[in-house]
């Protein structure tokens, strides 16, 4: 089901809920309980009735034997006196009715029922009784009736031969005896398996019982308490969910902890500025001469600059962030650095030119690299405005390379950097000069963008005495034909 109230997610989505798990193996339980329940109703029914068969064949096979034994010749004809137990075997009851039948010698009704259907061709003779008997299933008077037919021997003075003793019973008694056996079959499993659903039931509250504690230690936590939660009383099944729950939590609160850093120091950063802006604003205000508001204004300006670029590149740190949180998720794709680099020169060949700075490419053949196409141009745009920032006016001269597999090099004449503070360039907020522009994110943020895409940076001297700036990326996988 689908809860649209009070169960949305932080991004606005709505929650599936997939159900319970108790009741999801419940139904499973008693799906294969009732399979199990159906397969044992038609075996003990089978069964019964394979018992009735045999109770009744016997009281039939003993029927036929006692009309056989009042067999007898008067005047050269054969003659059946039915006994009087046997005549009581066949009165009406509840349960069907008896029928028989004595054939004679010769196939002619001496003595019964009329009618009563013969042993197919094919009916062997039993083996369960010493008797020439044979046993099957025919329909009389519309009624389906088990009958024995009984090959009795006759040898008497004038007569000598075989007569045959039929006796047919209808089914009502087999199948009221194996209906019996069903439902005593049936009331039994019901009941184990409503005794089997009860104890799942029980087990399976009291398995989930751990599970439930522990949400109710997660939900009872502050928002502000991400400590890990103890492991030492945690089931072993629940374990390795206790432990993505404390790695997660470890994550957030770096994250958190990294955010809060992160803002204090923009704070800090954007405060000194705007307070000497506001300084220098209230005293130009104070002078009456309109050259000396003039220069006002022309600081203010540069201070102003100054502000929207420290903006810009905060704004950059956050964009930052959730971008290379979707690279680790797999959003990478196939990028040609070249084309990159070369787009990247000739946007920023009219500022090079103003500053008089020779900003030259070299790019010999396609190198491919696994990237998010914003980070790189961003990556690129930073190095770019660092090293241009940093190298002499009218003398100055930026090379940007591209090498294979994937090796991106950017090289100035500028003063360099000094080999002890090469680590700390990194930094967020670090700058080598403090009265020099800047607000020391460029580095930070180049570094962020290369750990983001598993690149190494270092940074080397270069062949002019300025620095060069080396990123490695991760070698790109081939391109299989099918994806071209």
């Amino acid at each position: 089901m689908t809860l649209n109230e009070g169960n949305e997610g932080s991004s606005g989505e709505s929650i599936q809920v997939a159900g319970s798990l108790r009741g999801r193996l419940l139904r499973r339980m008693a799906a294969l309980l009732a399979v199990l329940l159906v397969i044992s109703g038609l075996s003990a029914y089978f069964n019964g009735r394979q018992a009735a068969d045999t109770a009744y064949d016997r009281t039939l096979l003993a029927s036929a034997r006692t009309i056989a034994a009042g067999l007898s010749e008067s005047d050269g004809h054969l003659k059946a006196s039915i006994p009087y137990i046997a005549l009581d075997n066949f009165a009406f009851d509840s349960a069907g009715r008896i029928y028989y039948q004595v054939l004679g010698l010769d196939g002619q009704l001496v003595s019964g029922y009329e009618y009563l259907p013969s042993a197919p061709a094919d009916t062997p003779l039993t083996r369960d009784y010493p008797a020439l008997a044979r046993f099957y299933n025919a329909y009389y008077r519309g009624q389906r009736v088990r009958v024995v037919s009984l090959q009795q021997p006759v040898s008497e003075t004038t007569l000598s031969g075989i007569a045959e003793i039929r006796v047919a019973e209808t089914e009502e008694a087999r199948e009221r005896m194996a209906r019996g056996l069903l439902l005593d079959t049936l009331w039994r499993m019901t009941l184990l398996t409503l005794g089997a659903m009860a104890l799942a039931w029980f087990m399976v509250t009291a398995a989930l019982r751990p599970l439930e504690q522990l949400r109710q230690a997660v939900a009872e936590r502050s928002p502000e308490d991400l400590r890990p939660l103890p492991v030492l009383t945690v089931q072993r099944e629940l374990l390795p969910l206790v432990s993505a729950l404390n790695l997660f939590t470890a994550r957030l609160r770096h994250l958190l902890e990294r955010q809060s850093q992160f803002i204090a120091d923009a704070a800090h950063e954007l405060r000194t500025p705007l307070a000497a802006l506001k300084a220098r604003l209230e005293l130009g205000l104070r002078e009456q001469s309109p050259d000396i508001w003039h220069y006002t204004l022309l600081e203010a300006r540069h201070s102003s600059n100054r502000l929207a670029h420290l903006a810009n590149q905060l704004l950059s740190w956050a964009r930052i962030e959730s971008s290379a949180q979707a690279v680790a998720e797999g959003s990478a794709e196939r990028i040609e650095l070249g084309t990159l680099a070369r787009n990247l020169g000739l946007a920023l060949a009219p500022l090079a030119h103003a500053r008089g700075v020779a900003l030259a490419l070299e790019a010999e053949q396609d190198v491919w690299v696994m990237g998010e196409p914003t980070l790189l141009n961003e990556l690129l745009s930073n190095l770019l405005d660092n090293a241009m920032a940093h190298t002499p006016a009218r003398e100055g001269q930026v090379i940007l390379r591209v090498l294979p597999p994937g090796l991106l090099e950017v090289e100035d004449n500028g003063p360099g950097i000094p080999e002890s503070a090469r680590q700390k360039v990194f930094e967020r907020f670090h700058r080598l000069n403090p009265e020099r522009d800047g607000a020391g994110l460029g580095l930070a943020i180049v570094g962020e963008i290369c750990r983001a895409h598993q690149a190494s940076i270092h940074l080397l001297d270069g062949q002019h005495g300025g620095l060069r700036v080396r990123v490695e990326f991760p070698p790109c996988k081939p391109l299989v034909p099918d994806e071209v």
